[in-house]
C-alpha cells in the first residue's frame, strides 16, 4: 500500500491527493513593500488629475456615492457571518511546525479541526495556538483526537465565540454552490467559491501508512490549498456541510502545479458532528468495523478479504456472518464496493450497531448476508 501524506511531491509513491495543512509561507516584506510603493505612485498620478491635468491631457474624474447592496444571502453577505466562528491554528512541535485552520462549534471554546494539522504538536509534546479572525491569540487543549476520522477538538479559554451551524450532509447535491474557508499559506480569512462536484469520494490520507485516515469525501471545486485543512465548508445558507481535509495534486514528481487544482476533499459534517460528540464526551471516539483486514494491493474490482492468519476476527460480524477469506466484497448496503478504500469508507460513514447487507464473490458464486456493525479498537 502507497504512503499516504499530506505534504506535497513526495515521489512517484505519493497519492494523487494531499492533505493540505503544513504551511509556514507568508507574503514577503519586499512583495508588500513594492505593492505599497505602487499604489502610491498611482494615487499620486491621480491627485495630479484632480487638478485638471493627467499626462498632459484636460481631464475630468467623476466619483460615485452610491452604497452596494449585499443580501444576507450573497456570498459577501455568507462569509460576513462565518469568517466571525473561523480561526487560524499554528501547532508547533520540537521537529517543527504546521498551520491549518479551523471553526467554532460551541461557543464555549470548543473548536473542530482535522487531526493531522495537530498531531506533530501532540506526539512531540508541543504548543497549540488558536488565532480569531480579530486578532486574539489563545493556548488550546487537546480534548480529544481520532486518526480514523481525520479529526480533532480543541479548546480555548474564551467563552464567548459564535459557533457555526452545523447542516446535513446527506442532503447535499452535486451542483450545489458552497464557500471554503480558511488560513491557506497562513492567510487568515481566506474565503473561496466553488459547487459540489461529487459524492461519496474514496479519500486516504494520513501521516504514515500505519496512521492513514479514510474519507468517505464531499468533492469540491472551491480552491482548497495548504493551510486550508480543518476548516469549514459551507453552503449557500451558511451552515457548515464538511471539513476541508484534503486536495489532489499533481505533485512535482509530474512536473505540475502542487497547490489547488479544483480537486478538494472535505469530511461530511453529518460524520464529523458524531465524532465531535463523542471526543467532548468521552476524549474518544468509535468506528463501526466488519471485522475483517481487506488485501490493500488487490488489483480486481471489489474489496477481497486477505489470506492472512487473523484476517477474519474470532466473533465478529464477519465471521458471524460465514464469510471467509478470499471472499470478495463487491457491495455494502446498495453501493457498489470497487476497491478496498470504498469499503473501508462505506463502513466508516455508518454507525455501530447499523444492520447492512453485504454481497460477496466466492468462487464466482454470488452471495449476500446481513450482519451488524460492531466498534472498532
Amino acid at each position: 500500500m502507497s504512503n499516504y501524506g499530506d505534504g506535497f511531491g513526495r515521489g512517484a509513491n505519493s497519492p494523487w491527493w494531499n492533505a493540505p495543512s503544513h504551511s509556514t509561507k507568508k507574503v514577503s516584506l519586499r512583495a508588500s513593500i513594492t505593492i505599497t510603493l505602487l499604489v502610491g505612485i498611482i494615487a499620486g498620478a491621480f491627485g495630479a488629475a484632480s487638478s485638471g491635468s493627467l499626462f498632459g491631457y484636460s481631464t475630468k474624474l467623476v466619483s460615485s456615492n452610491s452604497t452596494i447592496e449585499r443580501a444576507p444571502d450573497s456570498v459577501a453577505g455568507i462569509a460576513k457571518r462565518v469568517l466571525p466562528s473561523v480561526v487560524s491554528i499554528e501547532a508547533r512541535g520540537s521537529d517543527g511546525g504546521s498551520t491549518g485552520s479551523g471553526f467554532v462549534i460551541a461557543s464555549d471554546g470548543y473548536i473542530l479541526t482535522n487531526n493531522h494539522v495537530i498531531a506533530g504538536a501532540v506526539s512531540s509534546g508541543g504548543k497549540i495556538v488558536v488565532r480569531l479572525q480579530d486578532g486574539r491569540s489563545f493556548d488550546a487543549d487537546v480534548i480529544g483526537r481520532e486518526a480514523s476520522y481525520d479529526l480533532a477538538v480543541l479548546r480555548i479559554s474564551n467563552k464567548r465565540l459564535t459557533a457555526l451551524q452545523f447542516g446535513d450532509s446527506e442532503k447535499v447535491a452535486v451542483g450545489d454552490s458552497v464557500l471554503a474557508i480558511g488560513s491557506p499559506l497562513g492567510l487568515s480569512g481566506t474565503v473561496t467559491l466553488g459547487i459540489i462536484s461529487a459524492k461519496d469520494r474514496a479519500v486516504t490520507a494520513g501521516e504514515s501508512q500505519g496512521d492513514n485516515s479514510f474519507i468517505n469525501a464531499l468533492q469540491t471545486d472551491a480552491a482548497i490549498n495548504p493551510g486550508n485543512s480543518g476548516g469549514p465548508l459551507v453552503d449557500a445558507t451558511g451552515a457548515v456541510i464538511g471539513v476541508n481535509s484534503a486536495i489532489a495534486s499533481l505533485g512535482s514528481s509530474f512536473g505540475g502545479p502542487t497547490g489547488s487544482i479544483g480537486l478538494g476533499f472535505a469530511i461530511p459534517i453529518n460524520q464529523a458532528r458524531k465524532t465531535a460528540e463523542q471526543l467532548i464526551k468521552t476524549g474518544k471516539a468509535t468506528y463501526p468495523v466488519i471485522g475483517v483486514s481487506v488485501d490493500m494491493s488487490f488489483a480486481g474490482s471489489g474489496a477481497r478479504i486477505s489470506d492472512q492468519s487473523g484476517a477474519i476476527l474470532a466473533g465478529g460480524p464477519a465471521a458471524k456472518a460465514g464469510l471467509k477469506a478470499g471472499d470478495v466484497i463487491v457491495e455494502f448496503d446498495g453501493r457498489d464496493i470497487n476497491s478496498p478504500e470504498e469499503l473501508i469508507v462505506a463502513v466508516r460513514s455508518k454507525d455501530v450497531g447499523d444492520v447492512v447487507k453485504l454481497t460477496y464473490l466466492r468462487k464466482g458464486q454470488r452471495a449476500t448476508v446481513m450482519l451488524t456493525l460492531t466498534a472498532g479498537k
